[in-house]
């Protein structure tokens, strides 16, 4: 789930123009949340998001761009177990409305830092970016198929659980948008007359893989805080002007 912060200050702290309601017997009070990230950018869920740049004084101050300018956010990204992770980063214009947003990379194996260059395509303004990282059990069970599957162990399960899976990514894609591919893969994932390693060559093949990179099946969602972007025009590059 997305990483969310109450206010920090105690509700018999603050002022209202009306009188606070009774506080809860203890044994009912919710827990206090902890204080949001002194840096604006961190935040630690299932998924931990932290260290996310460019930053510039701890978030209280804009990174700046222009106009159709492209630049690289990175953020250190990482999980316990073995599943697989993946991140992506989502720019907000001055409405608010997120655009598409762009998938990460590991910058170096085993490193556990990400990054992506975006590229502001808009009007100037004050703009937010924020790094999302999330499971991603289709890649997870990718891996594991094709090592159980080559060995012959439990395939008809393996084979099962993969369209299952199709199916749930399936049902995150626009009917214009491909979404028969991934409905045909999982056909094919359950068709018992055919070899377990051809079956699984239907999921694992390049227009899936298309399909998925633009919709993935996305798990235990972890957001960052949004950091303040000042996009000026392209004019900004070369001087000032009044």
């Amino acid at each position: 789930m997305p990483a969310t912060h109450k206010p920090s200050v105690p509700p018999t702290q603050r002022t209202s123009a009306r009188a606070a309601p009774p506080a809860p017997p203890a044994s009912t009070a919710p827990p206090v949340s902890p204080e949001p990230p002194a840096d604006g950018a961190t935040a630690v869920g299932r998924i931990p998001v932290l260290d996310v740049r460019p930053l510039v004084q701890q978030g209280r101050r804009p990174a700046k761009a222009v106009t159709g300018e492209s630049f690289e956010v990175t953020a250190t990204v990482f999980r316990e177990g073995h599943d697989a992770v993946a991140a992506n980063v989502v720019l907000k214009d001055p409405k608010g409305r997120p655009g598409p947003w762009t998938p990460m990379r590991e910058l170096a194996p085993g490193t556990d830092r990400w990054g992506a260059t975006v590229t502001v395509e808009g009007k100037p303004g004050r703009w937010t970016y924020q790094v999302e990282a999330w499971s991603d059990p289709v890649a997870t069970w990718r891996h594991h198929a094709q090592i159980k599957i080559l060995a012959g162990m439990d395939t008809g399960l393996v084979l099962e659980e993969g369209a299952r899976l199709l199916e749930r990514a399936a049902a995150g894609v626009p009917k214009h948008k491909k979404r028969d591919v991934l409905l045909a893969a999982a056909e094919v994932l359950r068709d018992e007359d055919s070899p377990a390693p051809w079956r699984l060559a239907a999921a694992l093949g390049p227009e899936v893989e298309k399909v998925l990179a633009r919709y993935p099946l996305r798990e235990l969602v972890t957001c960052s805080e949004p950091l303040p972007l000042l996009v000026e025009r392209e004019r900004a590059l070369y001087g000032s002007w009044y």
